[in-house]
């Protein structure tokens, strides 16, 4: 009877081990396209192409492509979430009713479904990013062809269209930017000035509003 619990014990640590490394792909996977597609549904609005181009068609197919595929990863983690919520209430239920067995599995896989359980509400709740302020934002997209700049500053800490930024790396000024679309965490600006040819914007320079500019808007 013990090898037989045993065996069931192991085949359950298992699944749960399988299913807990699909849930974490997934989670990443979905989070992963949502920040694509808030990405280009920001530069699309923030550039202004509502004309019918090829280079509006081609980002609308993007954004399309985007949403099917987030919605996929999205359905995926909750069939996982549901398949793990399954198998954690009938291993309770065997090891409630199990009249022997091996203490150390039972303790293995209890200690397996505390981690199960926190994995899942973690993936029911969104990511939070860490909080900045105007005086410290970092870039989080470049878009070269475009001239464009991703910001994780927004409304929250106060952004509004057409505000200028500085870029800044090693306490100098690399260059000079006009926010263009603001959303509630992120804003877009386009690139007014660089301060050197030979440099250019990374992800990860600081951002900064700049108060002083007298840039205009091109």
């Amino acid at each position: 009877q013990n090898d037989q619990l045993r065996k069931q014990l192991s085949i359950a640590k298992e699944s749960l081990k399988a299913l807990t490394s699909s849930l974490a792909e997934s989670n990443a996977a979905a989070e992963e396209l949502r920040r694509k597609y808030s990405d280009l549904e920001l530069r699309m609005e923030a550039l202004g192409l509502a004309s019918a181009n090829k280079d509006r068609t081609k980002l609308e197919q993007r954004l399309l492509a985007a949403v099917s595929d987030l919605q996929l990863a999205q359905k995926e983690r909750d069939q996982y979430r549901d398949q793990m919520l399954r198998l954690n209430e009938a291993v309770l239920c065997y090891l409630k009713t199990a009249q022997a067995g091996d203490a150390k599995a039972r303790m293995d896989i209890e200690a397996q479904l505390r981690s199960t359980n926190t994995l899942i509400t973690k993936s029911t709740s969104e990511p939070e990013l860490p909080e900045s302020s105007l005086m410290d934002g970092s870039v989080i997209s470049v878009k070269e062809e475009w001239s464009f700049v991703v910001g994780n500053l927004g409304e929250k800490q106060g952004v509004k269209i057409g505000m200028p930024m500085r870029v800044m790396r090693d306490d100098r000024k690399i260059a000079t930017l006009r926010v263009v679309d603001v959303r509630q965490k992120i804003c877009g600006a386009v690139i007014q000035e660089m301060d050197s040819e030979k440099e250019k914007i990374k992800v990860g320079d600081r951002l900064q509003v700049d108060a002083h500019s007298d840039v205009s808007l091109r």
